[in-house]
This record gives structure tokens, C-alpha cells and sequence, in this order.
């Protein structure tokens, strides 16, 4: 109807009583809406029964795809007709949307990239950087057994000082980790899609994907989930990497091979590694649960009060944004520069 408001659909949760005072403001611009489907079957026919009709921006969170599914093929397609325009995922990651039906459906997808999401991942990825290079777990779990360093002790580990970092994707969360490596003492490579001006990279050097794999004490993985990205680290990978090498990874799970990452632990080409995320995530590969060596985390990367308010808060303003300017904040890189044409 001529003069009527757009809509704008909640998949999910907003948590932070911040976040929801700003999320309920967005009333004034558009009616706010939620489904009432719980299962992604159930999803897909309210999308094709009008009920969204007139969406224009979509609020939606990592566990509502238990609601949705994966944003794909005709999810997509059925989202689309009903109007929508605007998908604002609360993540860095995003992997749950398929960026490519997207955008030949002319809708635009926003994550979530405020600085306090870089700040905490890169929090995490040094707390596993120290504790697998420190060889800190197994004495953690004898300690709890009542063994206090184990019988034997645990094996000496290795200071951070001296060794060199290689940064696989070099974004917010990859620039904000080599800074704080740098202060204990590392040197840090780094591959990315390209290289970065040099104001961006912090002293940090630019090199090749098989440099970083042969000449890194630590391989930190940093980088989106993707068709490209998906197992890239496997066990010709592994085999490349220097021996007694450590794995970090707080990025996606599905980038690493985990059965190869298994292998090369247990023949100790790979010494340690630092996760938290993982490949069919809640399930691990048993092979990581039984190694005392590997620092395991149920990813937590963004697990404080203060980023996962500033997160919400973010992608509020993503929606805001799209509901005001017809654009979003901090579109994926996979559309930057896209229009409607």
C-alpha cells in the first residue's frame, strides 16, 4: 500500500539490553517481524505464503540458521520475491549465506566488523598461539587429575620470542593479532587475497601461500570460509609446513582438513595446535579430544559481554542503514562496489 512502512524480519535473538533499545527504535522506520517457523522446512513455506511480504532488511543471527537452514537456492529465491533487499548477519563469518544466489537476486549481505570483533578473535587466537607453543594443555589436565606437571612432566615448550607468525588473511582480525604477536618478540608473514598498502601492515611482510606454509613457527588462520578457502589446509599442506610446526585456528573449521590435521599431529609433523572452530561443529574429531596436546575452545572467539553487545549493536546499524540510504554499513567483500543494475 502506497505511504506504508517497510518491513524488517528478526531470524534469531537479540540479547544486550542496548542492542535491544536500539533494535526496537528501528519501529519509527519500518514494522518489526518474526517468523513463526522453527524448523527450515517450515521456513521456506512461510516465505512462499506471503506472510513476508514487504521485507526490505533482514536481522539475522549464526544460530538461526537451525531456523532457516542455509540462505540458499530457493530460500533465496522465495526471500527475494517477498522484497527483501538486505541480509545484516551478525558474524564475521558468514558462510551460512550463499553470497552468489544472492547477489543475482540483487540482495545485499552485510557482517558484522566492529573493532571489538577483531580485538577479542585476535584475544582468542593468541591465547591458543601461547598455550599450544608453550605446550601448556597437557599439564593443565594432569594438574586437574591431581598428577600436578604429570609423571612424566610435560615437555618443554617453546617462547614466542624469535619464532615467526604467518597470518593466513590479513582483515581486521588478522592485522589486530599481528600486533600483539609482534609485541612478544615474533616475526610475522602473511598471505592474503593482495597485499596490503604498507600502512596496513604493521611491519608485517607479504608473502607467498607456499612461503607462509615453509617458513612459519605458527600458521594462524584467519580467513573466510568459501568454495575456495574450503579444506585448503590438508595434508599436502601440512606436509609443507615446517616439522614440529603449531596450527591456531579461530576462523571456520571447514578450511582445515581435520582427519589430515589428526595425521600430522600424531606423526609429529605437526606439534600442537590451537582450535576453536572446527570442521561439523558441535561434533570434533576424536582424534583432537584424545591428543592432550591440542588446546581445544567451543568457539568462543567473540564470547565477552562487551563485542557481543557491539556486535548486536553493529548490525543494527547495518539494518538502519539500509532502511535509510538503501545501503549497508560493512557489506562482504564479495559485493563491494555491487548495485542493483
Amino acid at each position: 500500500m502506497p505511504g506504508s512502512k517497510p518491513k524488517v524480519l528478526l531470524l534469531g535473538e537479540i540479547e544486550h539490553a542496548p542492542a535491544q533499545s536500539a533494535y526496537h527504535s528501528l519501529a519509527s522506520l519500518a514494522d518489526l517481524i518474526t517468523p513463526k517457523s522453527i524448523k527450515p522446512a517450515d521456513f521456506l513455506d512461510e516465505c512462499r505464503s506471503g506472510a513476508f511480504d514487504g521485507t526490505k532488511a533482514i536481522y539475522r543471527t549464526f544460530q538461526s540458521v537451525s531456523i532457516t537452514g542455509r540462505i540458499e537456492g530457493e530460500v533465496v529465491k522465495a526471500l527475494a520475491e517477498a522484497g527483501v533487499r538486505f541480509i545484516a548477519h551478525n558474524g564475521a563469518g558468514y558462510d551460512q549465506i550463499d553470497i552468489p544466489t544472492c547477489t543475482t537476486h540483487k540482495i545485499h549481505v552485510s557482517n558484522t566488523a566492529p573493532p571489538a570483533l577483531s580485538a577479542a578473535t585476535a584475544d582468542t587466537a593468541l591465547f591458543l598461539l601461547l598455550g599450544a607453543l608453550r605446550n601448556f594443555n597437557p599439564s593443565l589436565l594432569s594438574l586437574r587429575s591431581g598428577s600436578w606437571r604429570g609423571a612424566p612432566p610435560a615437555a618443554l615448550g617453546h617462547d614466542p620470542a624469535h619464532k615467526t607468525l604467518g597470518i593466513l588473511g590479513m582483515g581486521g582480525i588478522g592485522r589486530n593479532l599481528a600486533a600483539k604477536a609482534a609485541a612478544l618478540g615474533m616475526s610475522v608473514i602473511y598471505h592474503n587475497r593482495r597485499k596490503l598498502p604498507p600502512a596496513d601492515e604493521g611491519g608485517a611482510k607479504y608473502v607467498t601461500f607456499e612461503e607462509l606454509l615453509g617458513d612459519s613457527d605458527v600458521v594462524s588462520l584467519n580467513l573466510p570460509l568459501n568454495e575456495k578457502t574450503k579444506g585448503m589446509i590438508g595434508k599436502a599442506e601440512f606436509e609443507k609446513m615446517k616439522e614440529g610446526a603449531v596450527v591456531v585456528n579461530t576462523a571456520r573449521g571447514g578450511v582445515i582438513d581435520e582427519a589430515a590435521l589428526v595425521e600430522a599431529l600424531n606423526t609429529n609433523q605437526i606439534s600442537s595446535c590451537g582450535l576453536d572452530v572446527y570442521e561439523n561443529e558441535p561434533q570434533i574429531h576424536p582424534g583432537l579430544i584424545d591428543n592432550p596436546k591440542v588446546m581445544l575452545l567451543p568457539h568462543m572467539g567473540t564470547w565477552t559481554e562487551e563485542t557481543q553487545t557491539e556486535m548486536e549493536l553493529w548490525n543494527i546499524a547495518n539494518v538502519r542503514s539500509a532502511l535509510e540510504s538503501g545501503k549497508l554499513k560493512s557489506p562482504v567483500a564479495e559485493q563491494e562496489g555491487m548495485s542493483d543494475d
